[in-house]
């Protein structure tokens, strides 16, 4: 790395190298909101004591409600009131942009080196949280996979082994699962992200990373199925989002036999690139 006298005064030469160094809070936390009047204070509640147990990280949260149809976002107003001195930030959208838009919206609102969702339904556990921000730094990207769940049908249990199966036979990886909820280093989210909007979009980014050499690791967590509502993930429209996903993931595949060469996008100091 060099620049000139001129440029030095602009940038430091380890910031350019490793950009996520000049975040100046450790996690951005994206909390999504679609009518979840009914868990959204006690999600934040138990994402601030987790926070508060660890007592060691930085953090923002940033929430954004999609247009719900409930008292939600009024909630999470009066939540903001109510906690002045948290770092709390609420996006209430106009019209509903679906939950993997907001996701990457959060990526790039947010101020801190490592970014994470929480789902406002309250489906997950604190300790699966404590467990996961645990390994915060262990690697740039932290894979959480369901080794034990509450309320998931039988049904569930084999679809979401069988796109596991495809995933891994079509992208050359072996996790465990590829839907879970990642934590990235934002920097990397923001420059490498998906380019569907569906059901699928947490595969393609995540398969996305690994190509490109960024390392992981695998946690083991515990999860609770969702409390209310239909789910929309065994839909037409999510069957045509997960195709799309799994097209992308098999032509980059292709792709990167033929053109690309082996790239290293971290300092030479850095550390390894991948790791279980």
């Amino acid at each position: 790395m060099s620049m000139t006298p001129a440029a030095a005064k602009l940038h430091d030469a380890t910031v350019v190298l490793n950009p996520e160094l000049a975040a100046v809070l450790d996690v951005t936390i994206f909390v999504s909101c679609y009518n979840e009047a009914q868990y959204i204070v006690r999600t934040l509640d138990n994402v601030r004591e987790v926070l508060a147990e660890l007592g060691t990280l930085a953090y923002e949260i940033i929430v954004i409600d999609d247009c719900s149809m409930d008292d939600s976002a009024h909630l999470i107003s009066q939540y903001l009131q109510d906690h002045p001195d948290e770092r709390i930030l609420l996006r209430r959208n106009l019209i509903n942009i679906g939950w993997a838009q907001n996701y990457l919206d959060a990526a790039f609102i947010g101020c801190g080196r490592y970014f994470r969702v929480i789902c406002g339904d309250e489906s997950e556990p604190k300790e699966t949280m404590i467990e996961v921000f645990r390994h915060l730094g262990e690697a740039d990207i932290l894979v959480p996979y369901y080794a034990t769940s509450e309320g998931r049908s039988a049904y569930r249990v084999v679809l979401s082994q069988s796109y596991t199966i495809l995933v891994n036979l079509l992208s050359g990886f072996r996790l465990h699962y590829y839907n879970g909820l990642h934590v990235y280093t934002r920097h990397n989210l923001t420059r490498w992200h998906s380019n569907t909007r569906g059901f699928g979009f947490q595969a393609d980014i995540l398969c996305l990373h690994l190509e490109l050499g960024f390392s992981y690791k695998e946690i083991p967590v515990h999860t609770i199925e969702r409390k209310k509502g239909r789910s929309t993930a065994l839909g037409f429209r999510s069957f045509l989002s997960v195709s799309h996903t799994l097209f992308d993931i098999l032509a980059r595949r292709i792709a990167n036999k033929i053109h690309r060469k082996p790239l290293s996008l971290r300092a030479p100091d850095s550390g390894s690139k991948s790791q279980e």
